[in-house]
């Protein structure tokens, strides 16, 4: 296992470095694309572009600037965003708790409602339960978020608030330690929002999964020994059925940590990775897309690390070397 988790770790590196190559390489060798100009304005002077570009190290070769960048970011964690000059690690740390506190809620949200409508639309196939789940699964896959957040946000700050949600508090983000209650509001529905689409998902995977699954030999044999239908459904159907579904949450929520949940952040005012990339692509801050990648990309990773080291315990016929 240590061998295993040694590898693992070792081409996560490599899959960094990677990553971070090639985002440099877009930003700085995309044909019509100038770091300096884009920093400097429309109006800008042929003199005023070329001090940019000695202020800011990019009149060096492309591999200096990458790996001055890289060092800066990586060993001396002073890199420096180029529109306003602040310190760029302290901008990403602060919107990594805000990403945790969405993604981690609507996990949760999702991961319990695809359990129970994929586990009843399984085992009542064919019934009115079975179309009505799903059709209802159908329904908030359909949704789009920046729509679906947009209504929320009309009755709930809006039209209804006065009346029924006057306990919500304002738009934005409230650290836990400083008040848990405001916290929990102004993430309860932003949780809501996100789940809403990725439970459709999960459930129908989950309910196509354990139907194959109950055609099985293993599970003809269970039935065949007496076993009751819970404890099939539960010890055998369940269990190898979820690993497709841990498999798709490690790369969902990998992504989402690493923001992709940019939609949901935007529209409720949450000061998360994913707004700040939308500010930093607007401003083509480099630095700061660089550190935000780099997140983004160790996020991905870590999760589909501990999702395969997972998998040993959900099947044994899965063996971690």
């Amino acid at each position: 296992m240590i061998a295993y988790v040694a590898r693992r770790l070792v081409a996560a590196a490599g899959v960094l470095i990677a990553v971070s190559v090639l985002v440099f390489l877009i930003f700085f060798k995309t044909p019509g694309v100038d770091p300096a100009k884009q920093i400097a304005g429309k109006q800008a002077t042929p003199q005023v572009i070329a001090q940019i570009r000695a202020d800011f190290g990019m009149d060096k070769p492309l591999p200096v600037q990458y790996l001055d960048m890289m060092r800066r970011l990586v060993i001396d964690r002073d890199l420096v965003s180029y529109t306003d000059r602040g310190p760029v690690l302290p901008r990403v740390a602060k919107t990594i708790p805000v990403t945790l506190s969405l993604v981690g809620g609507a996990a949760v949200i999702w991961v319990l409602l695809a359990l129970g409508a994929g586990t009843l639309a399984a085992v009542f196939r064919g019934r009115l339960v079975d179309p009505l789940l799903m059709g209802l699964g159908l329904v908030g896959i359909s949704l789009p978020v920046f729509w679906l957040g947009g209504v929320v946000n009309l009755l709930t700050q809006g039209t209804l608030h006065h009346s029924l949600f006057g306990w919500l508090p304002e738009l934005g983000y409230t650290p836990i330690t400083v008040n848990p209650a405001k916290w929990f509001g102004q993430l309860l529905f932003p949780w809501i929002t996100l789940a809403i689409g990725m439970a459709g998902l999960y459930a129908r995977v989950l309910r196509a999964d354990l139907i194959e699954v109950d055609r099985s030999d293993f599970v003809l044999t269970a039935r065949a020994k007496g076993l009751s239908e819970s404890r099939v459904l539960l010890r055998h159907m369940l269990r190898n059925s979820l690993i497709p579904f841990v498999s798709l949450f490690g790369l969902d929520v990998g992504a989402m940590l690493g923001g992709a949940a940019v939609l949901t952040e935007r529209v409720f005012g949450l000061p998360g990775v994913g707004n700040l990339t939308f500010h930093s692509l607007s401003r083509f801050d480099l630095p700061v897309l660089m550190a935000v990648t780099l997140y983004g990309a160790f996020a991905v990773v870590l999760v589909n690390l501990v999702v395969d080291i997972g998998y040993a315990a959900l099947d044994p016929r899965i063996r971690v070397r």
